[in-house]
């Protein structure tokens, strides 16, 4: 688990000291050209001692040819849910002067394989990897470039930062059991994602734990055609359940108009909670029922490990905190 606390940053130690936030990141790097009065110099060293700023490692190398620029490359940008993650890592980079380069990896567009070229020649100082990559296309001198994968694990590397996912999936069925839910199913993710299988783990797990067992699975994209297509074959299963959880808010807006088309009423005749939450979700027909994640501080977590870790050094870190249950429309008890 890792807690969130704000760490000092160079415009803190800007602001400490009176000065520009170039003036300190010229003091930090001892640019020889900089012409300054030794008592502003001994000010910016001053703030940085008291506020415990440590310049981190990627940063301290800008002097040698660094570019200042980050890659991060997401699975596309239909995705609503990457706005918030992109937003973080920005506003991160923005307090590092940095520059954050963002493009989607379609599978078979290149663009990953595009980013991974940029950071092997050096055009960019490190790449966050979000969106599916195989193991087979990392480069052989992976180990020895900064790289970090962003909510999900490739085989054979130790560099990611996670989303809790099982945490999550076990609040929603707990949400539907204290209803008084008992058949419950789970509209889960292509199994080619790493963050579907760990809330499909997740969600076996909290049925089990339970003494519960899963009524149906199904599998759907993180799309809103994809959990309309869920849900129909849902439905059409021979034991209906009375409460579902969706592993994403894309695919539970789908769900929604699948269950609207077969005639079933949500949440007089199923319950419907999704993983993720969106501004927009309480203008869904019903409004519906979310597992808010820690989308923010997984952004930024990730940046900063990224930052201040070499590549040699193992990063396995689950961002467990905050998750919350957003109760809105689209659940309630089951018929009885």
């Amino acid at each position: 688990m890792i807690r969130n606390s704000k760490r000092p940053t160079m415009a803190d130690v800007a602001a400490k000291a009176g000065v520009d936030r170039a003036v300190v990141s010229r003091v930090l790097n001892e640019d020889a050209t900089l012409k300054i009065r030794e008592a502003t110099r001994a000010r910016v060293m001053a703030a940085v001692a008291e506020l415990g700023y440590q310049p981190n490692a990627i940063a301290r190398s800008l002097r040698t040819a660094r570019t200042s620029t980050f890659g991060l490359v997401i699975p596309d940008f239909a995705n609503p849910i990457w706005a918030k993650i992109v937003t973080a890592i920005e506003e991160e980079a923005d307090h590092h002067d940095l520059l954050l380069v963002t493009g989607s990896a379609r599978p078979g567009s290149g663009r990953a394989e595009h980013f991974l070229g940029l950071l092997q020649a050096g055009r960019i100082d490190g790449l966050l990897v979000a969106a599916p990559v195989a193991a087979t296309l990392l480069p052989p001198s992976a180990e020895r470039l900064p790289w970090l994968s962003l909510n999900q694990r490739i085989p054979g590397h130790d560099r990611y930062v996670l989303l809790d996912d099982p945490a999550a999936v076990a609040l929603a069925v707990d949400h539907l059991v204290a209803l008084g839910h008992r058949d419950i199913a789970h509209i889960a993710g292509p199994d080619t994602l790493d963050s579907a299988r760990r809330r499909l783990a997740g969600f076996k797990d909290a049925m089990s734990s339970r003494r519960l067992t899963p009524c149906a699975i199904v599998s759907g994209s993180y799309t809103t055609d994809g959990g309309e297509q869920a849900m129909r074959e849902l439905l059409a299963q021979p034991n209906r359940p009375s409460a579902v959880v969706v592993a994403n808010v894309a695919s539970a807006a789908g769900a929604l108009n699948g269950a609207r088309a077969a005639g079933v009423r949500v949440p007089r005749e199923i319950s419907v909670i999704a993983i993720h939450d969106l501004p927009l979700a309480h203008c869904f027909e019903p409004p519906l029922t979310t597992v808010r994640m820690p989308l923010a501080e997984l952004g930024r977590e990730a940046l900063r490990a990224l930052m201040n870790t070499t590549p040699e050094q193992d990063v396995t870190a689950v961002i467990s905190e905050p998750i919350e249950i957003i109760t809105r429309a689209s659940t309630a008890p089951p018929r009885t």
